[in-house]
């Protein structure tokens, strides 16, 4: 401050040019204190006196102008002892007066609480001075009185009544625990086995599935592999066989030129001489076929013609033996009966003959008597009765007279 220095210029921490004789410095602790806030048999609000300590850390604050210009303003020339008596002095009041308040039992029982109220209600004074408080802590509560101390034993015998309860709870729930844990163990072990046989049975599937697909695209390899070996001895005797044909093309591309020079060569000295013998031949042979078909011809008009005067002839005998016959019947019809026996006796020699004609083909004639000379004369008759009866018929056929008509004509 001083010279040139209006209003005064406040430095937290750092350094500045002072005139001599016409300015001035002035320093101020930023330095956090420490404060051992006690409070000696203080009444609560039952009236039991009771002892506090507190500890707080306060500081002025050098970052807040204001704040600095307010400590500047009530502290400058002070030391640093006499800034923490009157912050220790602005605490203990705030103490004592929340202390009266409270019970004992709500300053014992939450301390968290009854910290928090003399923070509060401390930081909003000492804030005016320039001064922040950092934190306070309750450190210690006792009394003269043994206050405490009597709540304390009926505070511990609950405990240790609690205490055996909840032993004893703890025990049962612990039996209890333990048998849900041991049941949960076997329970959890069976399901545990069930979840390995279920792994095992899902690894045993898959592996089958697995050795299978494998199985498979081995053997899938194998009969590609074999397929292919397969397809390249295809090819190879695809090729083989092309070279064959080839070779088989040449071989008869060559006998096709063979029979060709064979097929000139036979033209040449074989096929038209045999040709010209075979033309020569066919000529001869139309000539003889001409000769053959004009004799045949010839031979056929002769007989023809010789036929033909055959069948004149036959037409003039038979026109002559019918004129014959007619006459014959107009004969028969004038003279009857005596022109059939004349006619009978004419062809009677014939009759002898046919009717002879069976005796005469007998070489041997045996007569076999059975000892009354009947079996013999039967058969000789039978064969006598036999040409009798086909007399009639032969001379019929012979001569064209019925003898039944001229028996019946001539009955003595």
């Amino acid at each position: 401050s001083g010279f040139g220095r209006s209003p005064p210029l406040m430095i937290a921490g750092g350094r500045v040019f002072v005139l001599p004789c016409i300015q001035q410095i002035q320093r101020i602790t930023l330095n956090t204190l420490t404060l051992n806030v006690k409070s000696d048999k203080v009444y609560t609000r039952h009236g039991v006196p009771i002892s506090v300590t507190g500890i707080a850390q306060v500081k002025i604050q050098g970052q807040n102008k204001e704040m600095l210009a307010t400590a500047c303003q009530m502290f400058m020339g002070k030391s640093e002892g006499e800034i923490a008596n009157i912050a220790l002095e602005t605490l203990e009041g705030h103490q004592r007066a929340i202390i009266a308040h409270l019970t004992v039992e709500e300053i014992y029982q939450d301390r968290k609480k009854f910290s928090e109220q003399v923070f509060k209600v401390a930081s909003s004074d000492l804030v005016n001075m320039g001064i922040g408080v950092v934190s306070y802590t309750l450190k210690d509560v006792h009394d003269d009185q043994d206050y405490l101390h009597s709540l304390g034993k009926a505070r511990t015998a609950q405990v240790q009544k609690d205490a055996r309860i909840g032993e004893a709870q703890y025990k049962r729930d612990a039996v209890i625990r333990e048998a849900h844990a041991m049941q949960e163990k076997v329970s959890a072990q069976y399901k545990n086995e069930i979840e390995m046989a279920k792994a095992q049975r899902d690894y045993e599937l898959k592996k089958a599935a697995y050795d299978v697909e494998v199985n498979t695209k081995k053997a899938e390899s194998e009969m590609a592999y074999q397929l292919q070996v397969a397809k390249t001895k295809q090819r190879i005797e695809e090729e083989k066989m092309q070279v064959k044909v080839v070779e088989r093309s040449q071989q008869i591309l060559l006998q096709e030129q063979e029979i060709t020079r064979r097929e000139m060569e036979l033209e040449a000295t074989v096929k038209k001489p045999a040709d010209a013998e075979r033309y020569r031949l066919e000529k001869l042979a139309e000539a003889n076929r001409l000769q053959l078909i004009m004799e045949a011809e010839a031979e056929a008009e002769s007989i023809r013609m010789k036929g033909e005067a055959e069948a004149f002839a036959l037409e003039a005998k038979g026109r002559a033996e019918a004129e014959q016959m007619t006459k014959k019947a107009e004969a028969f019809t004038q003279y009857k009966e005596g022109a059939m026996v004349d006619m009978l006796l004419e062809k009677l020699p014939l009759m002898a003959e046919e009717i002879a004609r069976p005796l005469a083909a007998a070489h041997k004639i045996t007569m076999i008597s059975s000892g009354n000379g009947e079996v013999g004369a039967a058969k000789l008759t039978g064969e006598v009765l036999d040409i009798m009866t086909r007399l009639p018929a032969t001379v019929e056929k012979l001569t064209g007279v019925n003898i039944s008509q001229i028996q019946n004509s001539y009955k003595p």
